[in-house]
């Protein structure tokens, strides 16, 4: 069964192809944008500086592919988003204990500068305060002060994939106006949390937070830690997988202050923000986020940043405790159609064209919960196939659930593969009925220009892209005409003689359309050659299901393979059109080796010829599924 909505777009354009995911990215910008709501933070005068307009998203995922949008690549100080990475270094270079005994991982509920200390040994309830952050940073390991910002640097380029600087202005600008992280400091210096003069420890502090960062850094940073402490850029691991569920159990509970709560609620993920306006939140296995807009809200959190992420979130599906039930892969196999074919047997002709042709429709078997990371990478495979991919089917059969996000991706990707004059095939999905009857909507309401074709079997998409793709070679080799018996396929090679012979011993016979011509489980009697018309092969499956081993056009012969071992018949032959057919009977045919023993050879030699295609086809299509 074939479902279209005829809205095409009749200019299809030949360009780059485009990324449902950067679709996303672009149209949430586009949104945001418009939110002016918010001050950009005055308390340290350099970030007073700052343009209210400037607003830059990226999401990177764990296999390094990022998307980008605004001014992604514009330079800010990281801030407070530095507090979970030197936490990190900090648990490398003390241990856990030796951490945990200076910091704990209770969140306050206060905002990111309160004065939060554990009442009875005065040490900072977490590591995402400011006090907090102050005792992280005079843990980290070194020499000297140049040497520990030297180590700082050093880890946070590792995560951020390229050389991180420092911006000696905002430097500046936070040590002369720092008195409360002084006051901090030299409280936890009086309950011995800090066990040296703490103006080293502070200095550094402010130097951690204004190491210069643009958008796209902090999602690759979110990225590395969402992949278990290994830059997917790179390669590179600035941290060692079992201190990046430390970070982020903090960063979870802690790392949006007085808003955790809210946040995880309705967003979900592990985050951190800082008041120049960066946030970073982190989908473990799956991605990174960055956002930078310096206008904040009451609570030092980037306005956009918040609303970018809660719409991330929403739309794709990003909660952290929203599980996939499936931790597979999503693309079960992908192979083309010059490696797998339709049930249709095909002439020599044909079957040459589509060993070339073939290679551009691309067959994807999905599998599992489609989530977000699952439909990425598929999309992605999808269009950087660009040109050389002209047809994309994907199976729906073993999917288990489309969230809804899988609706906007899909429909993206249909119309953005339409504007480039490639098509885009769903077989199966009526496993999934609303997710493909929101499909269906969002492309009949004027929300989609794409024709939506959906199939109920791999088998059917198949035979439809065959056809497109063999249509502008000429018209379909037997189809709607009648062939000569000296043209097919168990004939050739026969001499004038024996072919006059041979068609001496044939009975003409017509069936109408959905006429019973072989009925599985009946004595082989005859070879039918097949000389007007299609019949289809057809078994019948536990259930009632048909399912279809062929499709045989004119030139072609069914029932050979019973005659020849006398087995009862192994599948139904029924007329799928108008049927004219020669039947030879198998008593004619054994006849032949004692009249014509040279026609029957001939006869057998071209008979297994068919069969070992049909070998090699079926070779190929194992090889196909198990690559």
């Amino acid at each position: 069964m074939q479902v279209e909505s005829q809205r095409t777009n009749p200019d299809a354009s030949r360009g780059p192809a485009r990324s449902p995911i950067q679709t996303v990215v672009d149209r949430l910008h586009a949104k945001h944008k418009a939110l002016r709501t918010g001050q950009v933070a005055t308390y340290i005068p350099e970030l007073a500086k700052a343009d209210p307009e400037w607003f830059g998203i990226c999401i990177a995922t764990t296999d390094g592919q990022v998307y980008e949008a605004g001014d992604s690549r514009l330079p800010f100080t990281i801030q407070s988003i530095s507090k979970p990475f030197t936490y990190g270094l900090a648990l490398e270079d003390q241990g856990r204990d030796v951490v945990l005994r200076k910091i704990g991982v209770e969140p306050t509920g206060d905002a990111f500068n309160s004065i939060s200390l554990a009442p009875t040994s005065g040490c900072p309830l977490n590591p995402m305060i400011n006090a907090g952050a102050i005792v992280a940073t005079s843990l980290v390991a070194g020499h000297s002060p140049e040497d520990r910002l030297g180590r700082l640097l050093a880890v946070f380029s590792l995560y951020a994939g390229r050389t991180l600087t420092l911006d000696s202005a905002v430097y500046e600008s936070e040590r002369q106006t720092g008195h409360r992280n002084r006051a901090i400091g030299h409280m936890l210096r009086n309950f011995d949390v800090l066990t040296d003069d703490p103006e080293p420890a502070l200095d550094l502090y402010f130097r951690q937070c204004a190491i210069s960062v643009c958008c796209r850094d902090l999602s690759v940073m979110a990225a590395t830690l969402a992949n278990g402490g290994q830059n997917p850029v790179t390669g590179d691991r600035p941290v060692r997988p079992e201190l990046v569920r430390d970070i982020l159990s903090v960063m979870t509970t802690c790392g949006m202050y007085d808003a955790a709560g809210e946040w995880m609620y309705w967003i979900g993920m592990p985050a951190k923000s800082g008041v120049a306006g960066g946030v970073l939140a982190v989908l473990p296995g799956q991605l990174g986020i960055g956002v930078f807009s310096p206008l904040l809200d009451e609570r030092g959190n980037s306005v956009r940043g918040v609303a970018t992420c809660r719409d991330l979130s929403t739309e794709l599906s990003l909660h952290l405790m929203r599980a996939p039930r499936s931790s597979r892969s999503a693309i079960r196999a992908h192979y083309t159609l010059a490696a797998m074919r339709s049930k249709r047997r095909r002439s020599e002709r044909e079957r040459r064209l589509l060993d070339t042709l073939g290679t551009s429709a691309h067959v994807y078997e999905l599998q599992g919960d489609l989530l977000f990371s699952a439909l990425e990478t598929l999309v992605r495979r999808i269009v950087e196939a660009g040109d050389a991919m002209d047809y994309a089917i994907l199976d729906f059969g073993r999917v288990t659930a489309v969230e809804e996000p899988g609706v906007s991706i899909v429909h993206e990707l249909l119309d953005g593969l339409a504007v480039r004059g490639k098509e885009l095939l769903l077989v199966g999905a009526d496993s999934q009925p609303r997710f493909l009857r929101v499909l269906e909507e969002r492309q009949s309401d004027g929300r989609g220009e794409a024709r939506l074709r959906t199939f109920l079997d791999l088998d059917l998409a198949f035979e439809w892209c065959e056809d497109r793709l063999l249509a502008p070679h000429g018209p379909l080799d037997g189809r709607g005409r009648s062939v000569p018996l000296v043209e097919h396929e168990l004939c050739r090679g026969l001499d004038t003689a024996d072919l006059g012979h041979l068609e001496g011993l044939l009975e003409r016979r017509a069936f109408a359309p959905g006429e019973l011509i072989v009925r599985m489980g009946d004595p082989a009697a005859e070879i039918y050659l097949l000389a007007r018309g299609e019949v289809s092969v057809m078994i019948e499956l536990p259930g009632g299901r048909l399912k279809r081993l062929s499709t045989l056009s004119p030139g072609m012969a069914f029932g050979e393979l019973a005659v020849v071992n006398r087995s009862p018949r192994a599948a139904d032959v029924r007329a799928d059109t108008p049927v004219e057919c020669y039947a030879l009977a198998t008593a004619a045919f054994d006849r032949l080796s004692d009249t014509h023993p040279k026609a029957k050879i001939i006869i057998l030699e071209n008979l297994l010829r068919n069969v070992a295609k049909m070998l090699v086809q079926l070779d190929e299509e194992i090889a196909a599924l198990s690559a």
